[in-house]
């Protein structure tokens, strides 16, 4: 099962995606230019072989539901996210806000 759901965060919303996978869970959101993800996200494939893309993305481990996503600290981040100020260690949720931000800022150049 898929369940996508929009996620109310102060001045934005971002898209939230639970996939339901046999023995595991898929749990993400997007927002602006970026999203974040469960720790099934492969952040040095993302710096290393995929690099050209300037994805701007995070993991978080040990995340089930939306909520906890938005709540958990990133485990780390591509280096494009880095770019923007998104940091190891920031919750999701601030995350998201500054892609959204960013996005805006770069689609008014």
């Amino acid at each position: 099962m898929v369940t996508v759901q929009p996620l109310e965060l102060p001045g934005c919303t971002a898209i939230g995606v639970v996939v339901e996978l046999p023995r595991t869970r898929l749990v993400a959101a997007a927002a602006g230019d970026g999203y974040i993800m469960c720790g099934a996200l492969d952040v040095h494939l993302l710096n290393t072989r995929l690099s050209d893309r300037g994805i701007i993305a995070g993991r978080a481990l040990g995340v089930r539901t939306l909520d906890d996503l938005l709540e958990a600290p990133l485990e780390s981040v591509t280096d494009a996210a880095q770019a923007i100020g998104i940091k190891p260690g920031m919750r999701g949720q601030d995350a998201l806000l500054r892609m959204a931000r960013y996005a805006g800022v770069a689609r008014a150049r």
